[in-house]
């Protein structure tokens, strides 16, 4: 037999010669394909592999002539064939064939020969010396090297069995250009084999392109069908459906709907658990066989020790990689469905819509959190099955007394954690309600910038937030010291159960071995698991078990059903209002009083204008409301509405994406319509003036856009939907007169008229043209009919209101002559009086789109975040105690289990009590080393996150109004919440412990190194192929893990989109289109989120095979050494920790890899912490005096101002003075710069030239703070927060109930606040939803007339008012800012007609600057075609 291998070696080594030679010949080695050598994973350990199998032979070879004189031709030509197959292979590797790259078929046939061949001698060997069977000398008989090489050509073998059986695992993404999609199998995952899936080599191709390019979106694969949202979220509704209960249970149908998954998780789990307590079972029996052996003995036992050994190992890095792996995989389904489950429910709640700040946290902390529970779940039949695993390797070396007194102890630990657990979970809660306050308040704040930073109360906001996170830090303080008690138990648990076991043994006189003491302590740090486990296993338990309450919580609410479009029976009637009443939603029962009764019913026919007036908070938006089934009913039938609806709500509701996007609506592109559409709705002029015209990208909620354009593009929208019944609540507030007459006649007049509109306006010059008047008074329809019947009762309250109105259109009859301008045609280049509220020119279209996907950094994360960080806590000072603390904790726990292996050796060696007292006391040393660490840890970990928090808020809110209009709400939602709390909870412990296993690492191999110094070498060459797959492993997952916090950003923005205008995209029966884009949008984070755990698992099954292999060359290196020559308890301590060997090499470079991957959440609160700001809030050597401004002259000299360096000019050299205590109007078209001087006034933009004096100071050289606390403006838009009446009115508490009572009498809003009992406190709900528009606008007022300032700015501040309020509303104003100084930019004409001066701006010039009459004087001036076009609107003929 012998003769016939040296003979195939030397067949091999000729076949393989002749192969080299010849392909050198023909010249088909090409240039080096660098693409091969970088990115096969397995090429380059392959050549290392045959590599090492070449040294062994050698070395075999040179001690065997050596020591015997011996040389052998097996020997020689097994070294020749493996060093030519190392040259061959190492030549291959860079080797391109025509159409494939692999490697030479010689080259495989002799990989898979001699993994046959080695099979073969080794399983004789152990059949040989297990049963004591003699063998014929024609078989192959093994020697050391072949046991050695024997693990290692199994590799070989397979990894070419896995290259060939799955060729496009390997080959086919090879193949890809660099400019091509290397996805070009959309679900790689299910498609792999077996092989490729147990070693993930399905990956391959995305560390490839990882690897040349960074890494995009389209780059990653899908996911695979089970992880679809649409998928995981039907199987989840199923399981729900399927329980017969009344009340589901949520835990138990998402169980049902992952059991197949969850089962095979399970078998892995199980066999991982068995195979890592092969390690302490077996180590007695090795430590044994070393002390026993002499320099003689043969080391075949010790050799299949080492086998078995290695073999276990495997076997647990392969099953826990796969256990692992399909743990997350499990998590990234369920937190799909529960996701989509969520959605479903906040786009169907009806009258009490979630708020955005409850949303962000189920999504972002609950359902995180039960999705990750799929990692421990195993736990709860795991835990047991470990602690008896482990009593029976106790009970086997110790005996029944010792492993029972060693339960007892693990029993104890166990149960003094679960008080920690309970505690852990009670304060758990308490900051989850504490971060949910504060993550609600954010976001709230976030959407009222603009309001704050106008009124300048952004200090006062900004402190409330940290009060907030400050009773937030109170909760995260007690629980990271309870978490830091449990940790001390965690490490203190082996020494506690150790001492109280041998303390046992040494009372009953059992007798202690080497062999058994170290079995025994490899035992407890296994069982140091489970003791651990049961605590966070409960922890987890109790946490998710929150979570799911919570979510469950959501979900179940009470859920008014959908009000299907009815079916006419009549077709000439198309809404039925029926008699009933109408409240929101309220707590109290006692406060349930209805805001709508409906006392008589009322018919709409097909194609009628109804129109629906009444003073402010009379109920028309709620009539409307009640109409849509938006309001609940408390009595009564419900009303009906037959056919498709379209609705336009007060407040507009536009989604960030194109102006064509929005209009559309989902609806196909019909361009002649849509042209009308857009004619119809006045949006030509604006389009035209847009760069990208209609594709032009609106900003979050429309913020770039005015209070008209919002509103026409909403009308827009709901006409372009040929729908059958229209709802429109105030459409013609925010635009001006002309604009307004154009919307009436094009839009309501000739696009809808065959369709029947019911819209609230107060406007009552629109009221003659409707077919029906609803004339609403308290909640009531006071009066109906048709204009001409109820204009003739002069009693009725039509009557009075328009009387309100004719006063209005008299103040400008009294400046002007209307007759002369009634018979004027409308001129189409008549001024339009729109409030111009886009921040920036839309010649910064393009610029905008590119802010809609979030900017991410791209290579390594910088050592400035790491240094940032870890210095934020007092400088890093902790830092050093921290490790010094870890190191003396590791030198202690090594020297205590060396001392009782080596007393334990030889009997008598010591005395038994010297025995145990040196092991508690070295054992009790090292576990105050541990809890001194952990404190000091957890007080790090409180302050670094603490400075974090503050250094990004701060900067957050004093950035420039430019950043939130750029800057999606959801991007500062994300880093204030998750990135947040990974700094709170999880990146201090990440760091720390990649630095605590390093440490481990380097005593454990230095402890080898004592016994065998070859081992120091092996460990710095497997380091460093270590290092070089993490060095190409981080470059792809650095990216993903950057992806996977970018893709959650989109999540939470269509959530909160989704949740605000959930009325509208119900109404237009939107909510399939709106779940399409959720699931688009969970399918996109799931991919990059499974990819992203997978390539986790990719790096630790090699590393732990690399570092299995070294545990298994040392044991062959303690087997191989003579019984002299080593220290046998030395060797069985580096034995025993070596069986951790592979997970803590594992854990460190699994922590190197997430801790980059998690400091990607540091990154991304330091990208805000640097964010440019604005001016500083005071400057102290330029603070005005406390009384100015005194007169509230404002003089404007030269000012110009742009937006960005490479845009025109919006102000073009203003000179123009407004006077003190004088009322100026401003008025001009879109665009002609009014917005922009009264954001230049409040330093909102800076000037680019020119200046501003106020009382003849420079305002520029004056503090943020002292300039916009001394001014007063009530913004177009009212803006209410939440929380009571007291709060709206008197944010910074400085005025007493006295004082804001007068100004709510002064504001009509007194009589409407005592309807409520609670008077001041009145709630205020998120965004004043409680309230009506012009009731916020009224609320807004009064905070300004509460203020007292001696300039005020009114930015169409009675828009959404009645006239007649607003008549009265005027009047009060002009009392209570007698000697101020008063600008209004202004819609309606009598708002300006009675001031003092009135500014006409257009293209940023001024116009016309003069007194009313004098422009009036002027025929052909702005202003009087202005005052025509109200008049000549006025007129009760105007639509006859």
């Amino acid at each position: 037999m012998n003769v016939s291998l040296e003979i195939v070696d030397v067949l091999f080594f000729l076949v393989l010669l002749i192969w080299i030679l010849l392909d050198i010949v023909r010249g088909k080695r090409n240039a080096v394909d660098e693409n091969v050598g970088n990115y096969r994973a397995f090429a380059l350990f392959s050549v290392l592999v045959n590599a090492i199998i070449s040294v062994l032979y050698l070395g075999f070879g040179f001690y065997k002539y050596w020591n015997y004189r011996v040389l052998t031709c097996k020997t020689v030509f097994s070294t020749l064939t493996w060093v030519l197959a190392t040259i061959v292979t190492l030549y291959s590797k860079n080797r391109t064939l025509d159409h494939e790259k692999c490697w030479p078929w010689v080259l495989v046939f002799w990989w898979v020969f001699s993994s046959i061949f080695y099979s073969l001698s080794v399983s004789l060997y152990l059949i040989t010396h297990l049963k004591s069977i003699e063998i014929p000398d024609v078989l192959p008989r093994a020697n050391i090297v072949d046991f050695v090489s024997f693990p290692l050509s199994i590799f070989l073998s397979l990894n070419v069995l896995g290259y060939v059986k799955k060729k496009n695992d390997l080959e086919e993404p090879l193949l890809q250009g660099e400019d091509e999609n290397p996805c070009t199998d959309p679900d790689v995952f299910t498609n792999a084999g077996i092989w490729s899936k147990l070693t993930f080599q399905w990956l391959n191709p995305l560390f490839k392109t990882g690897r040349v390019q960074k890494l995009e979106l389209p780059h990653i694969p899908s996911a695979p069908p089970s992880e679809k949202a649409e998928n995981a979220s039907a199987l989840l509704e199923e399981s729900l459906r399927k329980q017969k209960n009344e009340d589901p249970s949520l835990p138990i149908a998402i169980l049902h709907a992952v059991q197949k998954s969850l089962a095979i998780n399970a078998v892995f789990a199980g066999v991982n658990t068995a195979a890592s307590y092969t390690g302490p079972f077996l180590i007695s029996n090795f430590v044994n066989y070393l002390l026993e052996k002499s320099d003689g003995s043969s080391i075949k036992y010790g050799l299949i020790l080492a086998f078995i050994f290695f073999f276990a190992k495997t076997l647990e890095s392969l099953t826990q990689r796969q256990w692992y792996f399909g743990a997350h995989q499990i998590g990234v389904r369920v937190k799909a469905a529960l996701t989509v489950l969520i959605y479903k429910k906040s786009i169907s709640i009806k009258y009490s819509g979630p708020s955005n700040g409850r949303v962000v946290n189920l999504i972002n902390v609950d359902v995180e959190r039960i999705g990750d529970c799929c990692w421990y779940i195993h736990g709860v039949w795991l835990l047991p099955v470990q602690v008896f695993l482990a009593l029976v390797i106790l009970y086997r070396n110790l005996g029944a007394a010792p492993s029972s007194a060693a339960l007892l102890t693990t029993v104890f630990v166990m149960v003094g954690n679960i008080p920690l657990a309970n505690r852990q979970e009670s304060l758990h809660s308490k900051i989850m309600d504490a971060k949910d306050s504060r993550i609600k308040m954010t976001s709230e704040t976030l959407k009222s910038m603009r309001v704050l930073k106008l009124h300048s109360w952004e200090p006062r906001f900004l402190k409330k937030l940290f009060e907030l996170r400050e009773t937030e830090r109170s909760w995260l303080k007690r629980y990271l010291y309870t978490c830091s008690a449990v940790a001390f138990l965690f490490w203190a648990s082996p020494t506690l159960v150790s001492v109280v076991t041998f303390g046992v043994c040494i009372l009953l006189n059992t007798p202690l071995t080497a062999g058994t003491v170290l079995s025994a302590l490899a035992t407890f740090k296994i069982l140091q698991e489970p003791i651990y486990n049961l605590p966070e296993l409960i922890s987890m338990i109790a946490q998710t078990k929150v979570s799911i309450d919570r979510v469950y919580g959501f979900i179940k609410e009470d859920q008014k059903k959908l009000t299907p479009s009815c079916t006419s029976k009549a077709s000439t009637i198309m809404i039925e209002i029926e008699m009933g009443e109408y409240t929101w939603e309220t707590n109290d029962i006692n406060l349930k009083k209805p805001v709508i009764k409906i006392t008589e019913k009322l018919n709409i026919l097909k194609g009628y204008k109804v129109a629906v007036c009444g003073s402010v908070g009379s109920g028309k938006s709620s009539l409307l409301c009640s109409l849509l089934d938006e309001i609940p009913r408390i009595s009564g039938t419900g009303m009906k509405v037959y056919g498709s609806k379209a609705y336009v709500p007060q407040s507009a509701w536009i989604q960030t994406g194109t102006i064509r996007e929005n209009v559309l609506f989902g609806k196909k592109m019909d361009e002649a319509y849509y042209e009308d559409v857009l004619e119809g709705c006045a949006l030509n002029r604006d389009i035209k003036m847009w760069i990208d015209g209609d594709l032009t990208v609106v900003g979050e909620r429309g913020m770039n856009l005015s209070g008209g354009q919002k509103q026409r593009i909403q009308l827009a929208r709901a006409v372009y939907s040929d729908s059958e019944v229209y709802f429109l609540d105030d459409p013609f507030s925010a635009v001006d007169a002309h604009t307004g007459t154009h919307l009436f006649k094009k839009c309501l007049l000739q696009l809808l008229s065959q369709k029947t509109v019911v819209y609230a306006t107060h406007q009552l010059e629109f009221l003659e043209a409707a077919d029906l008047v609803l004339v609403m008074k308290d909640g009531r329809i006071a009066q109906s009919g048709k204009y001409e019947d109820l204009i003739a009762d002069q009693s009725g309250e039509l009557v009075s209101q328009m009387a309100a109105h004719r006063k209005s259109v008299n103040q400008v009859k009294t400046c002007q002559e209307v007759d002369s301008f009634t018979n004027e045609p409308c001129q189409t280049n008549q001024i339009e009086v729109v409030e111009d509220r886009f921040k920036e020119p839309f010649a910064k279209a393009k610029l905008l789109e590119k802010t809609q996907e979030e900017e991410a950094e791209t290579g390594r994360v910088k050592w400035s975040v790491y240094s940032t960080f870890v210095t934020s806590a007092y400088g890093g000072a902790l830092v050093p105690v921290i490790l010094l603390c870890q190191v003396f904790f590791q030198g202690l726990q090594m020297g205590s289990n060396y001392w009782i292996a080596w007393a334990t050796e030889k009997e008598r060696r010591v005395s038994n009590k010297q025995l145990i007292g040196i092991f508690i006391l070295l054992s009790g040393g090292s576990s105050i080393f541990i809890l001194g660490r952990a404190v000091l840890l957890a007080t790090i970990a409180i302050e670094t996150a603490q400075r974090l928090f503050h250094g990004m808020i701060t900067s957050v809110f004093r950035a420039p109004i430019s950043f939130f209009e750029s800057t999606p709400s959801s991007r500062i939602l994300s880093r204030s919440s998750t990135d947040q709390s990974t700094v709170d909870t999880d990146i201090p412990y990440r760091i720390a412990g990649l630095a605590f296993a390093v440490i481990q690492l380097l005593s454990i191999v230095v402890l080898m190194s004592q016994v065998a110094w070859p081992v120091f070498l092996l460990f710095l060459a497997v380091l460093a192929i270590s290092v070089w797959y993490q060095a190409y492993y981080i470059t792809t997952a650095r990216e993903l893990a950057r992806m996977v916090g970018i893709r959650k950003a989109p999540i939470l923005h269509h959530f909160s989109e989704s949740i605000t205008g959930a009325a509208t995209i119900r109404c237009f029966n939107q909510e399939d289109r709106f779940l399409m884009k959720i699931l688009s949008l969970i399918d996109d984070y799931s991919r990059v989120a499974f990819h992203n755990a997978a390539t986790m698992e990719w790096l630790s099954v090699r590393i732990n095979f690399l570092f299995n292999l070294v545990f298994f060359c040392v044991l062959i290196i303690l087997v191989s050494l003579p019984r002299s020559s080593i220290d046998p308890s030395l060797a069985g301590l580096a034995a025993t920790y070596g069986l951790n060997l592979n997970v803590l090499q594992a854990w460190v470079i699994w922590n190197l890899c997430n801790v980059e991957n998690k400091m990607i959440s540091v990154e991304r609160i330091l990208q805000f912490t640097n964010v440019p700001s604005e001016a500083p809030l005071v400057i102290e050597k330029c603070r005005p005096k406390p009384e100015w401004p005194t007169e509230g002259r404002i003089e404007l000299e030269d000012l110009l101002v742009q937006y960005n360096p490479d845009l025109p000019m919006v102000l073009k050299g203003i000179t123009c003075t407004f006077p003190g205590g004088k009322k100026i109007g401003i008025v001009g078209r879109t665009g002609s710069g009014k917005s922009t001087l009264i954001q230049a006034l409040f330093r909102v933009v800076e000037p680019s030239g020119g200046r501003i004096l106020i009382d003849g100071v420079d305002i520029s050289k004056m503090g943020l703070q002292d300039l916009r606390s001394r001014l007063g403006i009530i913004p177009q838009d009212p803006t209410l927060f939440q929380g009571t009446m007291r709060t709206n009115l008197d944010p910074l508490q400085q005025h007493s109930d006295q004082e804001i009572w007068e100004v709510l009498n002064k504001c009509r809003l007194a009589e409407i606040i005592r309807h409520d009992q609670r008077l001041l406190d009145a709630p205020v709900a998120e965004d004043g939803e409680n309230w009506s528009v012009g009731q916020r606008q009224l609320v807004c007022l009064a905070r300004v007339l509460l203020k007292r300032r001696r300039i005020l700015v009114l930015d169409e501040a009675t828009a959404s008012i009645d006239t007649a309020t607003d008549n009265v509303i005027q009047e009060t104003i002009r009392e209570e800012t007698c000697g101020c100084t008063v600008i209004t930019v202004a819609h309606r004409i009598p708002t300006v007609i009675d001031n003092d001066l009135v500014l006409v701006l257009d293209e940023g010039n001024v116009v016309e600057y003069d007194s009313p009459a004098r422009l009036l004087e002027d025929s052909s001036s702005s202003f009087s075609k202005l005052v025509a076009e109200f008049s000549r609107r006025s007129s009760r003929r105007s639509y006859t």
